[in-house]
């Protein structure tokens, strides 16, 4: 008989609960869970797809291993059982890292990772395992900027504030679509009625996009500036601010430093100064000043649009400069850090270690580090340059840079020419193609899900755990256990029982944590308490252990009347519907649709990290690097300038391959104002050439007012026609790869993110193909 079971959707960052339909170990159904505490039934077409991606024929279920000729010449690849996968491993790539040195190791993280639980928890071991510093991820394709701004300003690359949607009267969007992407380090199931909400409520919305987007039409007003130049907006906000003496921080006056420095460093950008820049008019923008100080709690909030430009830590840093200018940073209905369950529990304020930059450079081009990782945009350089400390193999868990990163034919080269390649990764896609071992994970229908890095962006307090739905295939580990094996065969203890990579993490983090006098465990006897942790699983125990050991946890006094829960420093403990003594997984496998933790709260100054212990509002690289922003009042880029865009029926390149997902607005065409259009000569429907610095590629034309004039817009993740791969959905409709017109040389110096939007671009109507008549 079918049956029902929650399941937590690990498709986009938006988290909502499903529940699914299942017969045997099929599922035929997912429709929204109207019981789920945070998204209450809400779904989008990608969540209602579930049990097309879950059951994809392309997905591999076994894993491919390479074989080799008697020369060594690399042959095909073939399936495998799984010891002999990380049989090859572990004797291919130790003597790599022993001949070469760690470095000559490099990492690469996809997206897919932060949306399951073992690409949360293993690869920091995996990272630690390997000793490398040759870590690349997706995160210098997106959000790298807000990182390093949140660092700067905060101390903490991870305190970022959100917008609190439930209760603003104004929210400003900049480059951002929630009503396609669902939303973006802003996690919050049914933006669009949020949204809707707010207009509901008598409050305003406003978006500064270069294209009239579904949330552009849903706004009060949409100011179409020109791309790249977010930036510029934003700092001439903030001289208005001052000017017009608007400036209120409220209570954060007195944990800030740096007030009177950066109404210096906004000197210059004036709104009549900024305008022509932009394509907007002083008006406007000094409107827009007076509308934000003047609203009872108001939000500004930058996502890709803003983030992946040539200006987009600068544009990251002015968000929250702006928020806490108008008094709406840490402040009910503005911008507040939200507390997760398994974040570490509030401590005194003080000053903390701060946040650096550059504490190494990669090795050819000597970009500096952020966050511990390399510009993704560099991989390639690094694979095929010669001499010490050349990355000679890649360990690629759930990526595809190959369509992601700029320049994807010298990286797709690049890849061809190394010693040893891993991937994890359910399909042969793009990249896993040139992999010697890929290990495929279990279908998202058999795996537990617990979202560790979204809850620390969510517009509410809560906390959410679904084990599988359906058992695993006999004889298919789960992803867990595929990430533990494959730290044991890099590390010299291949053959090990996975079990013992859980041991040793969960071992580390007691031992931290018994030796903090912050903590309720202070002074304890860790083996005692891994004792006392329950779970079916390694993962299991180390949930448990976040979860007692968090803000809202039982501090492992579990049987005690108290609520065992640490006050952060505005008060907060554990919601009553927490169920007695506090967090643990007992308690929340107990509420199968989650626990409400309640509303954002106040929060500052517990998250700050900084030297100083205080809001740095212009720290030294941000300073440094505002005389370029300054010599941008002067461009007027000539020609046409491109934008990507986001559809509601996919999410960067893994999602192509089902299709309920394809069709509708999910088209790879080349959208173009018709007054551009005439004038260069292009027809709807004809095959358009687009040459940047990369290259070219033919794409087909989409005449639309929708997109500004001198603007054009491709969507990412497209370009699946290369050979190898095993994706027939997507191969069916491959679209072109709008990175391949990048070239790897235009990042934001600061946070070493590729500018993918914004980029200058000239068309020209495709040739037609020689027909081969004389």
């Amino acid at each position: 008989m079918p049956r029902t079971a929650p399941r937590i959707c690990p498709l986009c960052e938006a988290t909502c609960g499903l529940t699914l339909t299942i017969e045997g170990t099929t599922v035929t159904g997912a429709r929204g869970d109207r019981d789920d505490i945070f998204s209450r039934g809400f779904i989008c077409p990608k969540g209602a797809s579930f049990g097309e991606l879950d059951a994809d024929p392309d997905r591999l279920r076994l894993p491919l291993v390479r074989s080799y000729g008697p020369d060594g010449a690399r042959g095909a690849l073939r399936e495998a059982s799984w010891q002999e996968a990380y049989d090859l491993i572990a004797a291919r790539l130790p003597p790599i890292a022993a001949a070469h040195g760690p470095d000559s190791v490099g990492v690469v993280l996809g997206n897919p990772n932060v949306h399951t639980i073992a690409g949360s928890l293993y690869p920091p071991l995996l990272l630690g395992a390997l000793r490398t510093r040759n870590l690349f991820t997706a995160s210098t394709l997106d959000q790298m900027p807000k990182h390093v701004s949140s660092g700067l300003l905060f101390g903490d690359p991870f305190a970022i504030p959100v917008p609190d949607l439930d209760r603003t009267d104004h929210l400003l969007l900049l480059g951002a679509n929630p009503l396609e992407s669902n939303g973006s380090l802003c996690t919050a199931p049914d933006f669009p009625g949020r949204l809707r909400a707010l207009r509901a409520r008598g409050g305003t919305l406003t978006v500064v996009d270069p294209r009239r987007t579904r949330t552009a039409l849903l706004a009060d007003r949409h100011l179409a500036v020109r791309p790249g130049t977010d930036a510029l907006l934003l700092a001439a906000l903030a001289r208005a601010l001052f000017e017009e003496k608007l400036t209120d921080p409220g209570p954060l006056a007195e944990l800030t430093e740096g007030m009177d420095d950066l109404r210096e460093a906004v000197r210059d950008f004036t709104p009549e100064a900024v305008a022509p820049a932009c394509d907007l008019t002083a008006g406007e923008i000094r409107t827009l000043a007076r509308e934000l100080a003047a609203a009872p709690t108001a939000a500004v909030y930058g996502r890709i649009g803003s983030s992946a430009v040539e200006y987009g830590t600068l544009a990251s840093w002015l968000v929250d400069v702006l928020n806490l200018l108008t008094g709406n940073l840490d402040r009910p209905g503005g911008a507040l850090f939200p507390l997760s369950a398994t974040d570490r529990a509030p401590r005194p304020a003080g000053p903390g270690k701060g946040f650096a930059l550059g504490r190494w450079t990669s090795r050819v081009a000597g970009h500096p580090e952020a966050k511990g990782e390399l510009p993704l945009a560099a991989l390639a350089e690094e694979i095929e340059t010669p001499g010490e400390g050349r990355i000679r193999a890649v360990i690629a868990l759930a990526a595809n840079p190959v369509l992601s990163a700029p320049d994807g034919d010298r990286l797709d080269r690049a890849l061809a020419g190394l010693e040893f390649m891993v991937s994890v990764d359910p399909y042969l896609n793009e990249t896993s193609r040139h992999a010697d071992v890929v290990l495929p994970p279990p279908p998202p229908a058999r795996s537990a899900h617990f979202d560790y890095a979204f809850n620390g962006f969510a517009v509410h307090n809560q906390v959410r755990y679904t084990r599988a739905a359906v058992p695993p295939e006999k004889g298919q580990p789960d992803e867990s256990e595929i990430h533990a094996r494959l730290i044991l065969a890099v590390s010299g203890a291949h053959g090990a029982d996975p079990a013992t990579v859980d041991d040793l993490a969960i071992g580390r983090e007691l031992a931290r944590a018994v030796a903090d006098p912050h903590t309720p465990v202070h002074g304890r006897d860790p083996r005692e308490l891994a004792a006392l942790l329950t779970g079916e699983s390694g993962p299991e125990r180390r949930l448990d252990l976040r979860l007692r050991l968090g803000p809202y946890g039982d501090g492992f006094r579990t049987g005690t009347a108290d609520t065992g829960g640490a006050a952060d420093p505005a008060g907060h403990t554990p919601a009553p519907d927490a169920g007695g003594p506090g967090l643990s997984l007992a308690r929340l496998l107990e509420h199968p649709h989650g626990i409400d933790l309640g509303p954002l709260r106040p929060r500052l100054p517990g998250p700050l990290r900084t030297r100083s212990g205080r809001i740095e509002l212009l720290p030294a690289p941000i300073a440094a690097d505002l005389p370029r922003l300054r010599a941008a009042l002067a461009d007027r880029p000539a020609g046409l300038v491109l934008v990507g865009r986001r559809h509601l029926r996919s999410n960067n390149s893994w999602l192509h391959n089902v299709p309920a997902l394809n069709g509708g607005s999910n088209r790879c065409t080349l959208q173009i104002h018709p007054e551009d259009a005439a004038r260069i000569g292009l027809q709807d429907g004809a095959l358009a050439r687009v040459t940047a610095d990369g290259g070219a590629l033919e794409a087909p034309v989409e005449i639309t007012d929708a997109v500004r004039t001198g603007v054009v817009s491709l969507p990412h993740g497209w370009g699946h026609d290369r050979p190898g791969t095993r994706t027939s959905v997507a191969s069916a409709r491959p679209g072109v790869n709008v990175n391949q017109l990048l070239d790897g040389s235009r990042l934001d110096p600061l946070s070493g993110t590729a500018v993918l939007n914004g980029f200058p671009v000239e068309l020209a109507p495709a040739t037609p193909a020689p027909t081969g008549r004389n």
